[in-house]
Order: C-alpha cells, then sequence, then structure tokens
C-alpha cells in the first residue's frame, strides 16, 4: 500500500470532515449549521462539474448556473402542477421523474449552447456562454405562470423512495453521497482515456488535432457531461431552498462558481469541494461584519490567485503529490 500523499490526506479530511460534523451539528440543536453544510455541498457538486470543463478543459464558462437554474425549475415546475391536481401517474416518485427531467434537460441544453459556443474560443467562449446563461435567465425572468421574477415556491419537496427529504438528515445525506458520487465520476474521466485527450486539448489542442483527434466532439462531451451534472445539483438547490427564482441561472452565480474552483484549485478532484466550503464559511462570517462583504472576499480571492499558485490545494500540495 503506498504512502498517503498530502494531497489524498487532505482530501480524505474534507470529506470525512463533511460526511462528520453535518450530522452533529443537527443532532446538537444548530439546525443553521447544518442547513449551510447542505447548501455548501449541493454547490460543491456544481463546482465539481464546472471544474471538469474549466480545470480538466481549459473552458472557462461564465453560464454554468444556467443549468443549475433548469434543474431546479425542472423540480419545482411538476411540483406546482402536482399540487394543483397534474401529473397524477407520477406523482408517487415524482423525484425519479424529476431527476430524469433535470438531467435531460441541461443536457440537452448543454448539447445545443456547447454545439455553438464551442466553434469559438478564448474571450469569445466566455461571453458566448454568458449570453447563453443570460438568455435561459431572462427565458424563466418572462414566466409569470411560474411566478416570473418573484419566483417560484415548492410547496411539496420531490418523493423519492426510501428518501424523506423533508427531514435534513436525510437531504443532506443524499447531497453528500450524490457529491462523492460526482467526484468518483469525475475521477474517472479524468483518468481514462477520453479525460487524457481533453487535457491534451487544453495544453497544446494544435498537436492534439495533428494526432487526430477531434478534439471538438471531445470537448463537446465533456461540456454535456458536466451541464448535466449541474443540472442535477439544481434539482437538490430546488429541494433544499423549496423556492426557485431567475436569480439562481445569472451570470453573477456562474462567477461565484468559478470562484470556488479557482479558490480551492483547478484540474483537482477535492479543490473545488475545498472552495466550496472556504467560499461559503467566508460569506457567512464576512457577511455578519459587513454588508459589503464581496471587497475583503475578492481582495483574499486575489491574494489567492497572486501568491498560492493552483488554489488551495496547491498551497497544500507536497513534493509526493
Amino acid at each position: 500500500m503506498g504512502k498517503l500523499t498530502r494531497t489524498g490526506f487532505i482530501t480524505v479530511l474534507v470529506m470525512v470532515a463533511l460526511a462528520v460534523l453535518p450530522p452533529m451539528f443537527l443532532w446538537s440543536g444548530q439546525a443553521f449549521y447544518m442547513d449551510l453544510a447542505t447548501r455548501l455541498v449541493i454547490l460543491a457538486i456544481a463546482a465539481v462539474s464546472l471544474n471538469l470543463i474549466l480545470g480538466f478543459g481549459g473552458l472557462v464558462s461564465f453560464g454554468h448556473a444556467a443549468f443549475i437554474g433548469l434543474g431546479a425549475y425542472a423540480a419545482g415546475i411538476p411540483s406546482y402542477h402536482a399540487t394543483w391536481g397534474g401529473f397524477e401517474a407520477i406523482a408517487t416518485y415524482n423525484g425519479l421523474f424529476q431527476i430524469a427531467l433535470a438531467v435531460g434537460i441541461s443536457a440537452l441544453y448543454a448539447l445545443v449552447t456547447g454545439a455553438i459556443a464551442l466553434r469559438t474560443k478564448g474571450v469569445y467562449f466566455i461571453m458566448i456562454t454568458m449570453a447563453f446563461g443570460q438568455m435561459a435567465y431572462y427565458f424563466f425572468l418572462s414566466l409569470d405562470i411560474y411566478g416570473g421574477d418573484d419566483g417560484l415556491t415548492i410547496d411539496v419537496r420531490s418523493e423519492l423512495p426510501g428518501i424523506n427529504l423533508d427531514n435534513p438528515l436525510s437531504l443532506y445525506l443524499l447531497a453528500y453521497v450524490s457529491l462523492v458520487v460526482a467526484m468518483v465520476i469525475k475521477f474517472l474521466i479524468v483518468n481514462s482515456r477520453f479525460g487524457m485527450v481533453l487535457q491534451g486539448a487544453k495544453g497544446n489542442p494544435e498537436r492534439m488535432v495533428t494526432l487526430g483527434y477531434n478534439i471538438y466532439l471531445y470537448r463537446l462531451v465533456a461540456y454535456v457531461i458536466s451541464g448535466a451534472m449541474a443540472g442535477y445539483a439544481g434539482f437538490l438547490l430546488g429541494n433544499f431552498t423549496t423556492f426557485i427564482s431567475p436569480d439562481m441561472l445569472d451570470w453573477t452565480r456562474s462567477g461565484e462558481l468559478m470562484f470556488m474552483v479557482i479558490l480551492g484549485g483547478a484540474a483537482t478532484i477535492v479543490g473545488p469541494v475545498l472552495g466550496a466550503s472556504v467560499f461559503i464559511l467566508l460569506e457567512e462570517i464576512l457577511s455578519s461584519y459587513t454588508i459589503f462583504w464581496q471587497l475583503p472576499f475578492g481582495l483574499m480571492l486575489i491574494g489567492v490567485v497572486l501568491f498560492i499558485r493552483g488554489g488551495l490545494m496547491g498551497f497544500f500540495k507536497g513534493k509526493g503529490d
């Protein structure tokens, strides 16, 4: 058995802390911290999905929050109609339908928008992903039937076989297991032949094309997988907040996800999780002192980018990693 690297130790430490501390908070009567941890873990899933194309694919997407919003509305809209007597056939275990809907719609949107956006590169790719994200934002903003700018309240959470999402611990455990699965999927992808081609296209796309690889297709598949994963995170987020609004799709939310990835360390497995943890905790601590918490947080992020290569995981990384 090989020696555990420093990166491996940090990975184990972060995941064990997320597994142990939130239930302890709940059992000790600190329900607020349990809710904070649930939000943290759900956003970590979205950050992991973004890191697949950002950290390992070199694709800077400013429209990733659109997939989260699509997933959230995929959970909220069927619940809205079920409350009013629709969707009776799927009402028993509607959560399975909503997961399929969230993942399917997000993947389809990623396929359509990615097919167009990936024909550009650099700042043009950034701008076109932002444009597609804002298109989705304004689409839901115009849907008055589902609350428009006022948002949509979910009166009944999704029903899953054997899982009661009204129970805070059950919801958290579902989110935590989903995070672990997302990290395993990303690990398998980036260490596969597909992942190697994706990383090669990030470093030297011309050489990969010369070797005969269709990097456009590889990037598109990665983009679709990333969008589908973020859509699932949106499903969880909708059930957690029981309230959905177009603000979930705004480009600033995409910026927050990007901060999490960069802060924790792009092109690492646990980096986005660590980044999401630090981001949420700093947001909570700094906002308790000032409403302008974004300023000191932004300065901290600039310091990390300038002086800590590879984010927080780069700081903790040892020579043997």
